[in-house]
C-alpha cells in the first residue's frame, strides 16, 4: 500500500500504523509541491512504486531516493529533508 502525505506529519502517521498488521505499508510525499517545476513528488512516487513490491512487511517513509523504517526517521526541517534517528 502506498500512501501519500504531507511531510510535516508523515513520521507521526508512520508511527501510528507500525504494527498493525503484516502488510507493506510505503508513505511519501514532496518537499517542493508538484506544481512547481523543480517538485521532487513524481520521483518519490516511483520510488515508493518500486520499493513496496521489494519491502517486506512493515511501514517505510521513501523520501529522496531513501527508504527509512517507520519507526526510525525524523524530519530535519532546518535541512529540509528526511534523516534516521
Amino acid at each position: 500500500m502506498i500512501v501519500t502525505h504531507g511531510t510535516d506529519t508523515m513520521t507521526e502517521t508512520a508511527r501510528a500504523l507500525t504494527g498493525l498488521g503484516e502488510r507493506t505499508v510505503v508513505l511519501t510525499g514532496a518537499l517542493a509541491p508538484a506544481r512547481f517545476a523543480q517538485t521532487d513528488a513524481f520521483f518519490n512516487v516511483g520510488m515508493a512504486v518500486a520499493a513496496v513490491q521489494a519491502l517486506p512487511p512493515g511501514v517505510f517513509i521513501v523520501m529522496n531516493g531513501q527508504i527509512f523504517p517507520g519507526d526510525g526517521v525524523r524530519k530535519d526541517r532546518q535541512r529540509n529533508r528526511f534523516v534516521r534517528h
